[in-house]
């Protein structure tokens, strides 16, 4: 398989020559492979002018840095990981990409990300897609990226109700998970309608990221949760109000208190989701995750965002203050000492492997989660009884029965018969399960039910399964970008999208950054509504 680099011309991005046989799209576009290992080259975005640009990422002093070179405003350098050795760890759960929609929105692109929404090049399906309920919000943080109050938007019922129904449409996996945002979505005047409506429509996990100002009134939380609401992705910063006044201008500690105890009384589950920043509140992570031990009930999980820097910043700030996913894998182990920080992490695009068993198993599409390895990194916790947390890495060798699963996936596509290699899928599990190590409670057959939860969510939400799992508690960072540290092999392999108001669905990291399409989108549909 051959892949050249072609020179710039014109500021369009590096071209891909590839040999007949590379693996391409549903779409027909080639699938640029994926590199391993330091340096290695990429392309990425002038700061300033938007231009496209090569850029390389290499080690030093332990890091691992992108140094970049525009012809008209010189040389940028920032830091992609603080520790090299994270970095190429996560490059190892890196087992196969996507081949992307067969319904692309764009039929025609070969240029990325300027002909963005979703086109023929784009590798991964919605593992979770966001819809902008309004451009309205009861705060104004100074670090928010969707520059809430920006615009007067907000989409009717019927536009939104479209742009749920484009997400189920999707071919060849129709997206299932659904994250209503903002703005603060809770204050759209049609929310719970809309919730309602997603359910109708097949989403099977229905989630809102919320500031918790509405969801803390005990009555709003019940009838959201009855509505059809399962999450809530609490934006939660810290344990103590000065963190909060720092960053959103406000004390609101005894606010995200109540939204807990609302969740509790309606049955909805929280994920908390500081933004971070160093200096700030990065090193209450490990206090946020105790506070939600000790609300396990609850508490399902932790989404840790490093801030982005939107605007310019001087070289010097940046190497000063970025955050990145190694920071986060290092300071949340030692703050909390439950992980190793070179052992139990695992990038996001790891269950891969699973996904293309299943597929061969029942012939029918899954939703392939194959997005980049540095895109997120998490940990998966084991709880018991008296609250002892266990990381899975630890009793099951995740990494090896990856392995082992992949290869079975690639024996079964060529198999008849299926029932062998469900068996062999269970065999694999059980070598690599080790009860010794595992927490009291926790045996195989527990084990199995547990991820049963995870792929199927009737297991963790229907009164008849109750008991069904093992309490687990996640712990994942997402690593989103900004025109400093853009790299758009990451883009191609974006599974976080969103359904925008145009018709089109867009990578997060286009929408919000780069050319930042959420600006277009918005303010076109507020001049159209003048109109």
């Amino acid at each position: 398989m051959l892949l050249r680099e072609a020179e710039i011309a014109g500021g369009d991005p590096l071209s891909e020559v590839t040999h007949n046989s590379i693996e391409r799209t549903f779409s027909g576009s080639a699938i640029p492979v994926f590199t391993r290992g330091l340096p290695k080259k990429t392309r990425s975005l002038c700061p300033e002018c938007l231009t496209i640009i090569p850029a390389t990422e290499y080690e030093e002093d332990g890091r691992v840095l992108m140094k970049k070179e525009c012809p008209e405003h010189g040389t940028f350098r920032d830091i992609i990981a603080s520790d090299v050795r994270v970095f190429l760890d996560l490059e190892r759960w890196h087992f196969r990409d996507g081949r992307g929609f067969m319904n692309p929105q764009v039929t025609n692109a070969s240029k990325c990300p300027t002909e963005c929404g979703i086109c023929n090049m784009h590798l991964t399906h919605t593992s979770v897609a966001n819809i902008d309920l309004t451009g309205r919000c009861n705060l104004s943080c100074n670090i928010c990226f969707a520059d809430s109050n920006k615009y007067i938007y907000e989409p009717s019922f019927d536009e939104v109700y479209m742009m749920l129904k484009r997400l189920r449409e999707e071919q060849p996996a129709p997206c299932s998970t659904i994250q209503f945002t903002g703005g603060e979505p809770t204050i759209h005047p049609e929310f719970l309608r809309i919730v309602r409506a997603s359910k109708e429509l097949g989403f099977t996990h229905i989630q809102v990221a919320s500031n918790g100002i509405k969801l803390a009134d005990p009555e709003f939380a019940m009838k959201a949760r009855e509505a059809g609401l399962q999450y809530v992705y609490l934006q939660m910063d810290g344990v103590s109000d000065d963190v909060f006044e720092k960053i959103r201008g406000r004390r609101l500690l005894e606010t995200k208190l109540r939204v807990i105890e609302s969740a509790r009384r309606a049955g909805l589950r929280i994920i908390f989701v500081p933004t971070v920043i160093r200096d700030v509140n990065h090193h209450q992570l490990g206090d946020l995750i105790k506070l939600a031990f000790k609300n396990l009930d609850v508490l399902t999980g932790i989404s840790i965002q490093p801030i982005v820097f939107t605007g310019r910043y001087p070289e010097e700030q940046r190497m000063r203050e970025r955050y990145t996913l190694a920071d986060m894998i290092l300071d949340v182990s030692s703050q909390t000492g439950i992980m190793d920080p070179y052992t139990d992490w695992f990038s996001l695009n790891s269950a891969t492997p699973f996904v293309k068993l299943a597929e061969a198993l029942t012939g029918n599409y899954v939703t392939n989660h194959t997005c980049h390895p540095h895109c997120g990194a998490m940990t998966l916790l084991f709880v018991d009884r008296n609250r002892k947390a266990v990381p899975v890495t630890r009793f099951f060798n995740l990494y090896d029965a990856l392995k082992d699963v992949e290869a079975l996936a690639a024996r079964t596509e060529k198999r008849r018969i299926k029932m062998f290699s469900k068996l062999s899928s269970l065999n694999i599990l059980k070598r690599h399960f080790d009860a010794a190590s595992a927490p009291e409670g926790l045996s195989f057959m527990k084990f199995l039910q547990t991820l049963d939860g995870y792929t199927d969510k009737k297991y963790t939400w229907s009164d008849e399964y109750r008991g069904h799992t093992y309490k687990t508690f996640f712990v994942f960072g997402m690593h989103f970008m900004d025109n400093y540290n853009y790299d758009l092999q990451r883009i191609r392999r974006c599974a976080v999208h969103y359904s925008a108001v145009d018709g089109r669905l867009y990578p997060f990291c286009t929408y919000n950054s780069g050319y930042t399409f959420r600006d277009r989108v918005e303010s076109e549909y507020v001049a159209n509504k003048k109109g």
